[in-house]
């Protein structure tokens, strides 16, 4: 899938950049994340951690050089280190020094409505969750993007209730952006530009300030706290009332991503100041490829907010439905896929020999255009590559003037193709799936009459323009169609698993609304985003993992309002136990046309209403995480990279024989003839007392699964009991025959029918 803005900010093919920038002398200066022992011998020597950090770049340049000008960042919470700029010499001198534990290279990750709280089952009546959780109210989403467009209604404070006491954050002022941007919903903003700037000298062609310059932070924002915003819609589509996921939950903004990217140097940063500011849930629709947890800033950073009692919700990725692409893996975040919704926008294609292709569009039309007028379709494949991707300057205008064009997906944004296209003369735009995308269907406020078709369309379209002299076509638009179409589906540019670091836990988590979604938009933009197109909105739609995130952030939110005292693993346990594997018409999910894998939907689908009361919660404490890291064979220091504890992997594992993490998904694996598997968990009462549960095993398929106790008695709220499960292979794999899987699931039912079903997904893989 392609941005509709600018590269950086929808992950659909994300990349990591090693920042190397600056000459200095000979040597070229390159940004570095430096990791201390939080507890170094030599920081007693210095009255502030300031001072101690600035003390190791000392040690490393001349005695002409003020070592302040190099240090970009100081970290306290998130971690305890610095960033600065080094050159390679002196990166390699600094790794020798007492106290340093870690020198990594700063990296460039890549940002990853008025529906969708309706398609989620929430709505403002008495008995729903919305009113059981006061709306979110007392809560504050951290959100770390490319800023927000604070003039935006979504971030209006009528009705807000007054800033909690708690709250340590400012609202910083720069560009275009003051004191009075900040309110009782927008509580707090901040901007980091250091990393960037150390990498990019020049200046940024963006706001300085954590006003949003690309639309990307403030639909996040909004899609997960917005305030309630009638008669919201994108040139009539998709009319209604807007809200955020939690829409009485205080939001915080940290601008960490710019016109090209993240850095982890900013990232970090944000994180470090968020955690101090004291928000409940941090929201990073942020990511790139997978790497070991001792290697992510976002890992380590998270971890410490883990310890601080805030739960940290991150988005997959976008880069499947390739296998083992998903992102932000480690187990105490909330890793986060995409799914569809049932609202559609209808803009079929009526060929001139009689066939219709489906296509959908958000192309603004009144009456009149409904129906657009028939015109000559032509798909200039024969020219070169350039011209079936309708990149600019390639489409010659003798051949497309007043004619629809035929351009692929790739390359270049979709709207960009459309801008393309009008450029040269174009009177519309077909655009068509490759394989790549087969029918996945992300719409745009095209800035000419436009409709995107599926693959299988684009076939007949492209048989029917090579079997005729001159193809005809028109394009109908259709409005906005909701309840009609199977939902939700996994969406197809949502990343996948197994766990490419850590297989022993399934990802992602869950998946939520992440395609089509309409949010807040920032009024100096166009819906499009680009720079072009000069039309003004309050709201546009986008797609990605991106969108799906702070789905779960708001949800997140609800449930710390109505359960102030769970931790961040009890949040997410609520969310993952309580989804749902069906769609609305009680169907399985489907990934494409066939049912997904929990490699795809993890736990499920979300449902709030449920995860607000889920009966039971996997609880999972800060130094069960450090047994966890020990068992997947991770050194003494690469643990204490991750955690900042000083532990012996040896000791812990002698004390917990066969440890399993008390995750509430259940990821088997069995390698090398391996047949027999056993896990433990512990769950906690969190609904009535004197409730007995029942187990209700699916077993994957080759597998035997035997539950002890088959029932748990809790005597009253905030028991834990402990259960077994033994996996025992039935199958045997030839060596050579790569790795084979099966699923299944495992649910505790409360003995009032209906009241709870606690389910657990199973995946089972074999590796020859």
């Amino acid at each position: 899938m392609e941005s509709k803005i600018q590269p950086f900010f929808l992950t659909f093919f994300l990349f990591v950049i090693l920042t190397k920038t600056i000459t200095h002398a000979e040597e070229t200066l390159g940004t570095y994340i430096v990791q201390l022992h939080p507890h170094g011998k030599t920081s007693t020597l210095f009255t502030s951690k300031q001072n101690w950090h600035l003390s190791f770049i000392e040690q490393i340049i001349s005695s002409n050089e003020d070592p302040s000008s190099r240090l970009l960042y100081s970290y306290h919470s998130a971690m305890d280190g610095f960033a600065a700029s080094l050159t390679d010499s002196e990166f390699k001198y600094l790794q020798n020094l007492p106290d340093v534990l870690s020198i990594k290279p700063d990296r460039l990750l890549q940002l990853q409505t008025t529906y969708s709280y309706k398609f989620l089952g929430l709505n403002p009546a008495r008995e729903n969750g919305w009113y059981q959780s006061g709306f979110g109210r007392g809560t504050i989403i951290g959100v770390l993007d490319t800023g927000v467009w604070p003039e935006s209604p979504s971030f209006n404070d009528q009705g807000m209730p007054p800033v909690p006491k708690k709250w340590k954050g400012i609202c910083q002022q720069g560009q275009a952006f003051n004191f009075s941007n900040c309110n009782r919903k927008l509580i707090g903003a901040r901007y980091f530009t250091k990393g960037h700037l150390a990498v990019s000298p020049s200046r940024i062609p963006e706001y300085l300030s954590p006003r949003d310059s690309s639309g990307h932070g403030t639909h996040t924002s909004s899609t997960a706290g917005g305030a309630p915003v009638t008669m919201a819609n994108v040139f009539g589509y998709a009319a209604g009332v807007a809200r955020g996921m939690a829409p009485g939950a205080h939001i915080a903004v940290y601008k960490v991503c710019w016109f090209n990217g993240c850095y982890n140097s900013d990232i970090m940063a944000a994180m470090d100041v968020a955690i101090r500011d004291g928000v409940d849930v941090l929201s990073l629709s942020i990511g790139g490829f997978p790497v070991p947890l001792f290697d992510d800033s976002i890992a380590i950073g998270s971890f410490r907010a883990m310890e601080h009692g805030i739960s940290v919700i991150c988005a997959a990725g976008n880069n499947g439905p390739t296998a083992m692409s998903v992102a932000n893996e480690a187990p105490w975040i909330a890793t986060i896929g995409a799914s569809t919704v049932d609202r559609k926008f209808p803009a079929i294609v009526r060929l001139a020999n009689g066939k219709i292709l489906y296509g959908e569009s958000m192309y603004p039309f009144n009456r009149r255009t409904r129906t657009g007028e028939e015109l000559e379709v032509v798909y200039l494949s024969n020219e070169d590559t350039e011209s079936q991707f309708c990149l600019r300057g390639s489409l010659p205008r003798e051949k497309v003037k007043g004619k629809m064009v035929v351009c692929d997906r790739g390359v270049n944004g979709r709207s960009e193709k459309g801008q393309v296209v009008k450029e040269a003369g174009g009177a519309a735009m077909i655009l068509a799936n490759t394989e790549l995308n087969l029918e996945e269907d992300s719409v745009d406020v095209h800035v000419l009459p436009a409709t995107l078709i599926g693959f299988d369309e684009s076939v007949i379209l492209k048989n029917y323009i090579n079997s005729t002299a001159r193809p005809l076509a028109r394009i109908q638009f259709g409005g906005t169609v909701i309840g009609r179409t199977r939902a939700p589906q996994v969406a197809r540019f949502s990343a996948r698993g197994p766990s490419y670091s850590n297989p022993s836990i399934l990802k992602p988590d869950v998946i939520a609304p992440g395609v089509n979604i309409i949010a807040a938009w920032p009024q100096n933009l166009g819906p499009t985003g680009l720079p072009e197109d000069s039309r003004r909105v309050n709201f546009s739609v986008m797609s990605g993992t991106s969108m799906s995130c702070p789905h779960v952030s708001g949800i997140a939110a609800l449930i710390r309002s109505a359960h102030p005292a769970w931790s961040p693993a009890a949040v997410k346990s609520a969310i993952m136990t309580t989804a749902e594997v069906t769609d609305r018409a009680g169907r399985p999910i489907l990934d494409e046309d066939k049912q997904a894998s929990v490699f795809a939907t993890g736990s499920g689908h979300v449902n709030p209403q449920r995860a607000l009361n889920p009966g039971l919660v996997y609880d999972i404490r800060p130094e069960d995480y450090v047994a966890h890291l020990c068992s997947l064979g991770y050194t003494m220091s690469e643990v204490f990279s991750i955690t900042h504890r000083n532990v012996s992997c040896h000791e812990i594992l002698k004390v917990n024989r066969g440890f399993s993490l008390n995750y509430p998904s259940f990821s088997v694996s069995f390698k090398d003839g391996m047949s027999r598997k056993m896990f433990s968990r512990r769950v906690t009462n969190v609904g009535s007392p004197n409730s007995i549960y029942s187990v209700e095993v699916m077993a994957p398929e080759g597998v035997k699964v035997i539950v002890k106790p088959k029932k748990l008695f809790f005597k009253r709220t905030n028991q834990s009991l402990s259960y077994r499960v033994w996996f025992l292979s039935r199958k045997r794999v030839k060596k050579g025959n790569g790795m084979d899987f099966a699923q299944g699931h495992l649910t505790w039912l409360h003995s009032q029918k209906g009241s709870y079903r606690v389910r657990s997904p199973i995946a089972v893989t074999w590796k020859s």
